[in-house]
This record gives structure tokens, sequence and C-alpha cells, in this order.
């Protein structure tokens, strides 16, 4: 073999090295270049194990906006990803595309947490511009999870799995978060799944129960129809709030399965009420997002035997907002189906009127934060008293949440909202609760309803 032979094989496989090490869309590191840059760091600073950082970066909200612009735009907002980290990360950092749409650092010169938060909110910063994709500008956002060697781990798996339960930390908290590891986010992070696997094996064994608070005519204060709320009480756990385990619930994936079986559930014991009364059911904004939830709402309650018009489904404009074409799909669907929509704490979003326009709604429930301030607050009065006549002009029923006194369920009257809800006039309870509530309070009440209980 002569020696330009020996020369061109020396560089063939100096390439290959290079690009098993690679990434080729962006020209950065991969995720062996990750590996062997931490372990060669650590080597390095064995016989004195000064401190260094790994990071991971996650882009918020990246596959709907690849979704709906094409792979080659997503494409085009890596590589600008990649070149804005490489202009700012601080000297002697490495960046590495680690995958899709994360990316990792490894911060030789970063000590600890508070530089570590530091660095994160730089990037997060210079991630927040908008990314030029020639005709139209794109925004996005992106969370940020840091590991500290050696305290998160001194093998370069504990690091970067550290590194990971931080990500999966700011992830849960919502966009633009940042996390350094520490034990105590350890704990929280294993306490969560722990509470997972609970609430999983109860929606398996039946144990998640579904409580009812009543909706009232405010004219007439006779009860028109229930929703229908969560509960779960674990045995080693004890009570759990839905604040806690239906967000849990989406974020792991199985809101599907939890909703399924509560609607069955709330859907039953509606059987059970005079027809007239209608089932309000609350959708996630996971299922706002998934096409098939309409179809699986009507299934559900066609093999329960529930009227579709008696079901009213509540949808927050926060939900809706995620995927408005999915999200006006399954309205569309479900309101040809004969149910009915709500747009639930209507005024705390940022474009509500929009949403009113745009959706096809049945009736709006007026948030509690404004009718708790209803009686003492003239500002809160006439926000309320506005969105009491926008939603007469545009033919939308009005329900006021959380009414606690009689004051301000006077006021509400006086204003012409037409149904209210709150502790005024009934706490959630369970199925038989709410069947003994009919029959001493529901003027229209069948003698079935006394046998039931």
């Amino acid at each position: 073999m002569n020696s330009a032979e020996t020369s061109s094989q020396h560089i063939s496989q100096n390439d290959l090295h290079a690009m098993a090490y690679t990434d080729p869309l962006t020209g950065l590191g991969n995720a062996y270049r990750l590996r062997d840059k931490v372990r060669q760091i650590a080597a390095d600073r064995a016989s004195d194990p000064a401190p260094f950082t790994i990071g991971l970066a996650n882009l918020d909200g990246f596959k709907p906006i690849n979704d709906l612009f094409g792979p080659h735009a997503g494409d085009e907002i890596l590589c600008q990803v990649a070149n804005r980290l490489l202009a700012c990360v601080p000297d002697g950092a490495t960046v590495i595309r680690a995958g899709g749409d994360e990316f990792a650092f490894v911060l030789p010169l970063v000590f600890e947490r508070k530089a570590a938060e530091k660095v994160g909110n730089m990037l997060k910063e210079v991630l927040s511009a908008p990314f030029d994709l020639g005709e139209r500008n794109v925004r996005l956002s992106a969370s940020f999870g840091f590991a500290v060697y050696p305290f998160a781990g001194e093998e370069f798996e504990d690091l970067l799995k550290s590194a990971d339960t931080a990500l999966y930390r700011s992830k849960r908290r919502g966009r633009g978060q940042i996390t350094v590891y520490s034990q105590e986010i350890a704990q929280e992070m294993k306490r969560a799944t722990q509470l997972e696997q609970a609430l999983r094996n109860a929606i398996i064994a039946d144990e998640v129960d579904v409580h009812f608070q009543p909706i009232v005519n405010l004219k007439t204060e006779m009860v028109a129809g229930f929703e229908a709320l969560a509960r779960w009480c674990d045995p080693d756990l004890g009570y759990v709030s839905p604040a806690v385990f239906v967000p849990l619930a989406e974020e792991r994936g199985f809101i599907d399965a939890l909703s399924e079986t509560l609607l069955r559930k709330a859907a039953e014991t509606a059987l059970q009420w005079p027809k007239e009364l209608f089932l309000s059911f609350n959708l996630s904004s996971a299922q706002l997002m998934d096409p098939s939830t309409s179809a699986n709402v009507l299934a559900i309650i066609n093999r329960v035997g529930l009227d579709p018009r008696r079901l009213e489904l509540e949808i927050t404009e926060t939900a809706v907002m995620t995927d408005a074409d999915v999200a006006q799909k399954i309205v569309t669907e479900l309101r040809a189906a004969g149910v009915r929509i709500s747009l639930d704490d209507f005024g705390t979003g940022q474009s509500s009127l929009g949403r009113l326009r745009d959706f096809a709604f049945d009736k709006v429930k007026v948030d509690r934060a404004f009718v708790s301030r209803i009686v003492a607050d003239r500002a809160s009065e006439h926000i309320v008293k506005a969105i009491i006549a926008m939603c007469d002009g545009l033919e939308l029923e009005v329900v006021a949440e959380g009414i606690e006194n009689a004051s301000e369920a006077s006021k509400l009257q006086g204003l012409g909202c037409g149904m209210g809800q709150g502790y005024f006039y009934g706490k959630p309870a369970d199925a038989v609760t709410t069947l003994r509530y009919l029959a001493e309070k529901y003027q229209e009440a069948v003698p079935a309803l006394s046998r039931a209980i």
C-alpha cells in the first residue's frame, strides 16, 4: 500500500469518527459527544473533583409548529437554535444536540446552582426572540434542567438522569422554567411517581369517585343540573385534591382513562335524575388536542344510555388555545350530536371575546374571581354586568361560579344572571346524597327518587 492510499484511509477513518460524533442537521456534537465530554472532564478532575455542570434544554411547543409549518421549517428553527446557543454559551462550554428538539450543554466553569440558573436565564432570553422563517416569524420558549457534578451524580449516566429529572420538573411547572437538580427535587419527583402509580391502580380498581354540585336557576332557586367533580381518597395517601391528581394524569398521559371512568360513572348517576336536569362535565386540555375525543365521549354516553342533549361539556379558554383547530373540530362534532358546550372560567383568559366569536358555545361560566368581589368591588360588578349583557346579546346562557352567600346571590339575580353554583346552593356531594337532595328540594321530583334512596 502506497503512502497516498494510507493517507486516504486515515482521512476516511477520521471522517467516520467525526460523523459518528456529529449531529448532521446542526453540525453540533451529538449524544455520544456529550457522553465522552462529560467523562473526559470527570477523569481530568478525578484527583481533585472540582464541580462542573451539564444542562438540558427542551423547546416548548415545538411539535405543533413543526406540524403546522412542516419539517423543513422545523429543521430551520433547530439550526437557528443551535447557532444562538453556540454564540452565547460561556467560554469553554460545549453545545450538543441531544436529539429531536432537545439540546445539551457541558459547562466546565459553572460550579453551583445560582451560576447554573444565571446561564439558564440568559439562554432562555436568547431563545425567546422570534425565529425567522422567511415570510413569517415564530416564537418559542425553552425549559431547562441542570445537574452539578459530583453532587447530582459521579457517573455520566447518573448525572444525565439528574439533569433529565430537573428538566422534567421544569416541563411540569409550565413553559420557560429553569430547574437545578437537588435531593429535594428528586424526592418531589419520586412522590409524583408514587402518586401516579396509586392513581393508575385506583382507576383500574374503579376507586376514583364522582361528586355532584348543583347548578341552580337564580330566579326560581330550583336546581337545573349538576356539575360532576372528581374525588379520590386513597387508603394510604388519604384525600388527594383533584387540583393535584387531574394535572398529574394529563402530564403522565392517562387523562383519557381517568376521564372515561368519571364520565361513565357520572352518566350512570344522571340516569336516576329527572330527565330535564343536565349533567355538566369537564374536558381537559389534553382531550381537546385529541381528535378522537368526540367519538369517545359519545360512545360512553351511548353505552350508558344518557341522552346527549342532557350533557354539557365544560372547556377552558386555555385548553382551547392549545390547539384551536382540533378543539374547534371536537366542539363542532359534539354539538352536532346534541351535546352543549360551556366556556369555563370566563374572564381569566387573554382573548375571551375572540373565542366567543370564533367558537360556537352554548353557555359561559363567570369565574369566581369576579363573583367573590361583586358585592364590595364596583369594578367586578360592572364586569359581571357587562358579561351578562354581552351573553344576552349573543344568546348565551350565563352561570356564575363560586356563590357563597345570600348577598352575592341577590346581586347576581338583580343583574339578570340566569344560573349560579357555589356553596350557598350546595357543596359537591356523592351520588346517594345528591339523590336525597333532589328528593327533598326538587319540586318536580318523581316518586322514583324516593325509591332510589
